[in-house]
């Protein structure tokens, strides 16, 4: 049995009272997101959940309040698809844990949030902008592996860590990455792994006794595909043309797939069919020429014509424009205000980076609105969060305001005022 010492003890009596926080934020306009917007509403946190909101909240005495008068109060942002805590310097290798190497293009297995660094330089920007939660993901390959969901608390990836796997990534629109000369060979192979995981879940013990045919994938690579085959984990499909999302919708149907397309350029030609066969899409709305040849139908107002036709559109950064990449993931507000210029309601907006991702990774009952009993990621805006101008006053976590500066704060700060000798020889 470990023996707690005075330090251990005073820690865990300050995490206690800091768990304990109560928190108000009044005098704001409220977007609940799964209601209607409250004016001059209050949102009260206590033990780092929601404990009411409303219009005629009654702040207790103690509670720390935060005075959001004339400023809009939103559920924190959640940016679905990101590379956060895996890269730090693109050009430096012992830096960058999004990939694996995997047998025959296949790391189904991989859980790249085993890799993730929690104190990379990266976090606090994008904390600063409004962003609370991430969906941190493999890439490259046929399958790249498990993605996972964090909150941006201070801590370890323990502390962060929402849910994993949250999805396994596979890719239809890169031959290359894939090992195959074409796109059907690339469909060949991920049928071949889907009919395979399948077999393997049926006659493990056969398999164990070597008594099945080889299969495309190792033991682990097939186990890792057992969810998805059996419909109950999303199998999240990078592509970006036309026939490659129905592809992907055609492998849906013969696997009982629980589909998500990634990218979707031009998804508002087959807006129709991913409504109807009730498909999320992870797009952007930054772009506005074609980045690929897989692209050439790009539209920047495919967020706004897949939302008018009905489907679950949910923005993330744009990978044309590098967005996707660590120092971009804060660029989630400016994807949401592009969306709204180009057609976009500015509520299926806002539900576009909070309520409609939290529903699509499955933890729509603690994340995504403001809502009693839900986890306490609230933001304060200056004003309208799609506005350039507008800034995240107050960014709290699990109920705690979370205020570390960035680099570039740090920066501004150092080099506000130059040094009286600064143009001396």
């Amino acid at each position: 049995m470990r023996t707690l010492t005075w330090k251990s003890l005073s820690l865990l009596v300050v995490a206690s009272a800091l768990q304990a926080q109560t928190v108000a934020i009044t005098g704001g306009k409220v977007y609940t997101v799964s209601g209607a917007p409250i004016d001059n509403g209050t949102v009260l946190i206590r033990n780092g959940r929601i404990a009411e909101v409303g219009a005629n909240v009654a702040v207790p005495a103690d509670a720390q309040r935060i005075d959001a008068t004339g400023k809009i109060v939103t559920p924190g942002l959640i940016n679905s698809a990101t590379e956060l805590g895996l890269v730090d310097i693109s050009a430096e290798r012992p830096t960058r844990d999004m990939s694996a190497r995997g047998t025959n293009a296949i790391a189904a297995a991989f859980t790249v949030w085993e890799g993730f660094n929690p104190a990379s330089v990266y976090l606090a920007p994008a904390r600063n902008e409004g962003i609370t939660t991430v969906v941190i993901a493999p890439t490259g390959g046929l399958v790249s592996g498990q993605a996972a969901v964090l909150d941006l608390v201070d801590g370890s990836m323990s502390d962060m860590l929402i849910k994993a796997p949250v999805g396994i990534i596979a890719h239809i629109d890169d031959q290359q990455s894939a090992n195959a000369n074409s796109r059907g060979e690339l469909l060949v192979k991920l049928r071949e792994l889907l009919e395979d995981a399948r077999v393997y879940a049926r006659r493990k013990s056969e398999f164990e006794r070597a008594q099945t045919r080889d299969f495309v994938a190792g033991r682990l690579d097939l186990e890792a595909m057992i969810p998805v085959v059996e419909g109950r984990l999303p199998l999240i499909v990078a592509a970006d043309r036309e026939s490659d999302i129905e592809a992907a919708l055609r492998l849906m149907r013969e696997y009982n797939l629980k589909l998500i397309i990634a990218g979707g350029a031009e998804g508002w030609l087959v807006a129709d069919r991913l409504a109807a066969a009730k498909v999320p899409v992870l797009t952007g709305a930054m772009t506005n020429i074609p980045q690929s040849f897989s692209a050439l139908g790009s539209y920047q107002e495919n967020a706004a014509m897949m939302r008018r036709a009905g489907v679950d559109v949910i923005l993330i950064g744009d990978a044309g424009t590098g967005d996707a990449e660590t120092f971009n993931v804060r660029n989630l507000k400016q994807e949401a205000g592009n969306a709204v210029a180009y057609g976009m309601g500015w509520d299926d907006a806002l539900r576009a980076v909070t309520l409609a991702p939290a529903r699509m990774l499955g933890i729509a009952d603690r994340y995504g609105s403001l809502e009693v009993g839900k986890v306490a990621d609230v933001v304060v805006w200056s004003g309208d969060p799609f506005e350039f101008s507008s800034r995240a006053e107050h960014v709290l976590v699990r109920g705690r305001e979370i205020g570390t500066p960035s680099r570039q704060d740090m920066l501004e700060q150092r080099y506000r005022t130059l040094p009286p000798d600064y143009r001396k020889p």
